[in-house]
């Protein structure tokens, strides 16, 4: 029994220290393997073993106190008693290391499987902080592109203002000159319609003073 117990805190003190020191993959493959033996059965098979063990060392404390009672009534412990409660002392202190080691190892076990979750998470938060960043970055250059197409556009729309004033004022101008075109032609017509009455009058004058030349020669 007390062999059994000194291997097996040997082997709990051997997987305490691999996983509180890194050395190669033996962590990953201590956390793997602790992982399997609280997966299915393994759980109800270590409470097993944990609570007979508990068991086994409440009964060696309660030899221990009954062979310190019995000596202390006797006034000393015979060989054998001592050899007893050296005994029952030993596996009880064995016992109580195993059992305080395995719940160190479970706590340890929990505490790193976590640790690896949120460095996992941490990493998977890294990479979506990246890609924002690299969106964000995107969404700035294509506003500062937008922007530079907007002031483009204002200044063409500026440019396209500017020559819309200048053919309204063109268009002004060149109504204005129609205007006075149609009334100098206006008054070209009036004149013209002057010039052939006087011409009409002179050719009729011309005409009588011929009439009136033939008659005197008669």
């Amino acid at each position: 029994m007390i062999q059994l117990l000194f291997l097996v805190l040997f082997a709990e003190g051997v997987i305490a220290f691999l996983l509180l020191v890194k050395i190669g993959p033996l962590r990953e493959l201590v956390i793997k393997s602790l992982d399997q033996v609280k997966t299915g059965k393994g759980p109800a098979t270590v409470k097993t073993i944990a609570g007979t063990m508990s068991v086994i060392l409440l009964s060696s404390l309660m030899s221990i106190v009954k062979i310190q009672n019995k000596g202390a009534k006797l006034g000393t412990m015979s060989p054998m008693d001592q050899v007893l409660w050296r005994t029952h002392l030993l596996e009880a202190s064995l016992m109580g290391f195993v059992l305080f080691l395995g719940f160190i190892i479970d706590r340890m076990h929990h505490y790193l499987t976590k640790l690896i979750t949120l460095r996992s998470n941490v990493g998977s938060s890294k990479e979506e902080l990246d890609g924002l960043r690299k969106e964000k970055m995107e969404l700035k250059e294509k506003e500062e592109k937008a922007s530079k197409e907007l002031e483009l556009l204002q200044d063409q729309l500026s440019l396209l203002k500017s020559n819309l004033k200048k053919l309204k004022e063109e268009c002004e101008q060149k109504d204005k000159q129609i205007e006075t075109a149609e009334a100098h032609v206006v008054s070209l017509q009036k004149q013209s319609a002057d010039l052939l009455l006087e011409y009409d009058r002179l050719l009729e004058d011309n005409q009588n003073l011929q009439a009136q030349a033939l008659g005197h020669r008669s």
